[in-house]
């Protein structure tokens, strides 16, 4: 299996190579040439197997330069619920039954309590084994830029982690209390957090640049330094996130809510577009999906692109109570676009350099037609977000968190809207304790406190238990209190990596 740019360089290079690199060197993003096949056979052998053994089968078919030996190795210790700081579920990523048709599949049982934890937990060990296997000897800065839960989850997985750094930068205003103190607190001798003036796509942008300019890398690597990035523009978190659909599909069969060959449909709430693009490489292989639901909040600049083969950034950017969603630039659309464009690398070059000068491109009709055949869309605003999490808890007791609010609202009026009442699964992305001081809102209770003292009022209040690590916050005091404009990201790099 090899790998190619989205922009038409770097062909035929290994996984491994992919993941250490994690951005092309023209800007473009790392894919695998073609799609490994996974028959309704494996799938329903799968289904008599623990996670981490679904996930090192999965794995293994994208990463053939790693033996099954070493991705199950990998996997049995990322997937873990005895070690400390790992999963809090014995199923990994568990689904909830709502109602006969409708599962959340709950993606936050990981130590940081957010879905990054089901990449970020096995990157670490994903990048390391890499850079042996390519015989890199220089030293490994990880770049960051996240709207909220990428940040903690790579922080947390590449702690102390021998050979790398890791520096992550998120929007000052653009998280929530519990995500920012979760970020600002971590422990760790080769870490490094700091505050962007700016949102999600400055500093998503910024963190691009770093990488894309050749004479800064060449000083690091004078410094004996090399980038990556633990963001999904790196393969290497990419693949692991395709595991939890095959599995959720699994586990609807073994609970006999399904029969196998069945066909389902995934909401998903998207962003940056890695989620869904995930469950679109596993229908790919031939998972049985019906639609894929793009669900958006406010920021709805994918329902504008499903809808209208438009991709157009030039509009209001809001702060919205699913801050993970605050998102006006998706960079792995790049990867989508690049597979219904028949892999041609100039056809997404342009599209990428329109967007850059003019903050807009149009896809063919072909391209939207088969956007449309995949994929469907819709937003929730702000309202029906705090309406969606008061009426599902009020209706069963079941506690969501605001992204996946979305994410159900969306669902609810593609299927009133379709007539479709097959098997869905919402793709659950946050404890509901991550964002406290909106659900308390949306139950109408009153603010009485900051982002931290509100777990446990939200606790209490509902009789839910607080994820362990979260519970752990109160303690803590930030260690990384700096914030840099945007101009100054490259400096902070450098001061970072150099130890000035």
């Amino acid at each position: 299996m090899l790998y190619q740019s989205t922009r038409g360089s770097n062909k035929g290079i290994s996984n491994a190579e992919a993941i250490t690199c994690g951005l092309a060197n023209d800007g473009g993003l790392f894919v695998p040439e073609s799609f490994p096949a996974i028959s309704l056979e494996e799938i329903v052998k799968l289904t008599k197997e623990p996670y981490y053994k679904r996930a090192a089968y999965i794995m293994n078919l994208y990463m053939d330069d790693f033996s099954s030996e070493e991705l199950s190795s990998l996997t049995s210790i990322a997937y873990s619920v005895n070690r400390d700081n790992g999963f809090n579920h014995e199923k990994i990523a568990p689904l909830h039954k709502y109602d006969k048709k409708i599962h959340f599949l709950e993606l936050w049982h990981g130590p940081t309590s957010a879905f990054k934890d089901m990449a970020l937990q096995i990157m670490p060990g994903l990048l390391t084994a890499s850079l042996k296997k390519t015989g890199e000897t220089r030293e490994v800065c990880i770049l960051v830029a996240t709207s909220g839960d990428t940040g903690k989850a790579a922080l947390e997985g590449f702690r102390d982690i021998q050979g790398t750094k890791i520096m992550v930068f998120y929007p000052r205003y653009g998280v929530s209390e519990v995500q920012k103190l979760q970020m600002t607190s971590q422990r760790g001798k080769n870490v490094n957090v700091v505050a962007v003036d700016g949102n999600f796509d400055d500093a998503q942008t910024g963190v691009k640049e770093i990488f894309s300019d050749e004479p800064f890398c060449a000083l690091l690597d004078k410094s004996g330094c090399v980038l990556s990035s633990a963001n999904s523009i790196n393969w290497g978190r990419l693949a692991p996130q395709i595991v939890y659909y095959i599995s959720a599909y699994c586990d609807l069969i073994s609970s006999g809510e399904i029969k196998a060959g069945e066909k389902i449909n995934f909401c998903v709430p998207t962003g940056n577009f890695g989620n869904i693009l995930a469950a679109y490489y596993a229908q790919r292989m031939g998972l049985p999906v019906n639609k894929l639901i793009c669900a958006s909040n406010r920021n709805d600049v994918l329902t504008q692109f499903i809808n209208t083969g438009k991709y157009d950034k030039n509009r209001p950017f809001f702060t919205t109570v699913s801050p993970s969603m605050d998102i006006l630039v998706s960079s792995n659309l790049e990867r989508l676009l690049f597979d219904l464009s028949d892999k041609n690398g100039v056809t997404v070059g342009s599209y990428m350099s329109q967007l850059v000068s003019g903050g807009s491109y149009k896809v063919p009709e072909t391209v939207q037609k088969e956007l449309n055949r995949i994929f469907c869309s819709g937003y929730c605003s702000e309202d029906d977000t705090m309406k969606t999490i008061r009426e599902t808890y009020s209706n069963s007791k079941y506690l969501i968190d605001t992204h996946t609010a979305v994410a159900y609202k969306v669902l609810n009026d593609y299927r009133e809207k379709s007539g479709d009442d097959r098997t869905s699964v919402v793709v659950s992305t946050a404890s509901p304790f991550k964002f406290c001081e909106a659900v308390l809102e949306a139950l109408g209770l009153p603010d009485k406190g900051d982002g931290i003292k509100l777990i446990d009022i939200l606790s209490e209040t509902t009789g839910c238990a607080i994820p362990g690590p979260l519970a752990a916050l109160k303690n803590e005091v930030p260690r990384f209190t700096g914030s840099v404009a945007v101009s100054g990201m490259k400096n902070a790099v450098f001061d970072f990596i150099t130890g000035r």
